[in-house]
């Protein structure tokens, strides 16, 4: 049985244990007996000790049988290639993959033996899978039906299991944060022994293309990122000068003066935004928005870069226009409405109230959207590819063509690439100090909002 089987028999049976332990509790009551806890807690009890359990041998046994089939798979392959090298080892071992799954080569006569080898493996890996993880089911099922009895403290062991399974899943979530930070520490360590750190983040010239012989030029690379962080800021910049502004009116308007028919429309139409793909807004502004900008600059005499940091900018500020005007109108509506009901008594108008109360009240919230729309801004990456272009200038004129960090991520790390070379491990340099800025605009954000916090009744 394959993966997608055995998950959808443990959940059966799962369903079917939370039915026994649910109606052998209520035939405990119907006895007379009194329950401890409700007769659902049962069911869940014996559900959560028949399912568990399988999912979580599951998930260790698909971690593990990879590994263990190709150590046991190298000795069966030719004495030549078990005495070569690592790499050889794995393209052997990655070949007979391949073969045993009818998509290889097939003029590999050497390796017959351990395709066959291989096939009866998993057939045998298989079969254990299957009738380890459904015994384990059915030991849980049999197990918890022997300890229901109506003194039973069931609820309280729900709870407690429950209680484990968040603080797993939050574990993990950490887990999984300290992880991939570790790793692009790690890469950029390698990347800094090699480039000095100085010359990444002060250098002035970005052409990490590597030569393939010395004598070529360009052999060593130049790894100055100064170019990328000018270009990041000065498309984020664009994009924020749209979508603040715009955003936050159209949240005042929604929230302070549109009626509820005007509201019920315009509202959902902004966050449509939202959902469009980049890619589409990459389109945009690569066929629509950049060659309108180009005429109307060569209308006026000015040279305008057919990709340019403008165009991108204005598109991504429309993009996320729904990040700063929704959370921003849900925000201005959590304000209470005594503050404004005090306001008006007090004589002031409506436009006095939302400048006045409304707004200081909201402000925690409002940087907070802010400062999530300026980190999608900072990420975004289709857009600038596809309509400010590739090339690492270093210019703080929005007419020319720029490019960000993320996108020179992207470039990095497309195609075969060797992952010890300084050009690949810059990427993730680059992903480190977007990382730090990142974490730098969080903090100041929540400093913010901590300095002009209020309490409101």
């Amino acid at each position: 049985m394959n993966y997608s089987s055995l998950i959808i028999a443990v959940l059966i049976l799962l369903g079917g244990a939370y039915l026994l332990g649910r109606n052998r509790a209520r035939a405990i009551a119907n006895q007379g007996m009194k329950l401890h806890s409700l007769p659902t807690h049962y069911g869940a009890l014996m559900a959560l000790w028949t399912g568990l359990p399988p999912l979580l041998l599951l998930l260790l046994w698909g971690l593990m049988e990879p590994r263990i089939v190709d150590q046991l798979l190298v000795a069966q392959l030719p004495a030549h290639i078990q005495n070569g090298s690592g790499a050889e080892i794995q393209l052997a071992v990655s070949k007979v993959h391949n073969l045993a799954i009818g998509s290889g080569v097939s003029e590999a006569p050497e390796l017959q033996p351990a395709v066959k080898h291989l096939q009866a493996l998993q057939q045998r890996f298989d079969l254990l899978q299957a009738g380890v993880i459904l015994a384990l089911a059915l030991i849980g099922v049999a197990l918890t039906w022997r300890r229901i009895k109506a003194d039973m403290r069931a609820r309280s062991e729900v709870e407690r299991i429950v209680r484990y399974m968040l603080f797993a899943s939050s574990g993990i979530a950490v887990l999984t944060t300290l992880g991939i930070l570790a790793s692009v520490v790690y890469e950029a360590w390698l990347f800094f022994h090699k480039v000095s750190i100085f010359e990444f983040l002060f250098g002035t010239s970005w052409s990490p293309q590597i030569a393939l012989r010395a004598d070529q030029s360009g052999s060593s690379g130049d790894f100055g990122a100064v170019p990328l962080f000018a270009g990041t800021l000065l498309i984020s910049l664009i994009a924020m000068v749209i979508a603040v502004p715009v955003g936050l009116m159209a949240a005042i308007y929604l929230s302070e003066y549109a009626t509820s028919r005007v509201r019920s429309f315009a509202k959902p139409a902004l966050e449509i935004l939202a959902g469009i793909p980049t890619v589409v807004y990459g389109f945009f502004a690569a066929l629509t928005v950049a060659p309108i900008i180009r005429g109307l600059g060569e209308s006026m005499g000015l040279d305008v870069s057919s990709e340019s940091a403008l165009a991108a900018g204005l598109v991504m500020g429309i993009m996320i226009i729904p990040f700063v005007s929704s959370l921003s109108d849900d925000v201005i509506n959590a304000v209470p409405q005594s503050l404004r009901d005090g306001s008006y008594g007090l004589g002031a108008t409506r436009s006095e109230t939302v400048r006045q109360v409304v707004i200081p009240a909201a402000l925690p919230g409002i940087v907070g959207a802010v400062m999530l729309a300026v980190s999608r801004a900072i990420g975004e990456t289709m857009i600038v590819a596809m309509a400010a272009g590739l090339a690492a200038n270093l210019t703080f004129n929005p007419l020319d063509s720029v490019t960000t960090v993320t996108v020179q991520i992207v470039t990095l790390l497309v195609g075969d690439q060797e992952f010890d070379s300084p050009k690949t491990l810059a990427a993730f340099a680059l992903g480190l100090v977007l990382f730090l800025v990142t974490l730098v605009l969080n903090y100041v954000a929540l400093k913010i909002v901590q300095k002009y916090r209020e309490q409101y009744d």
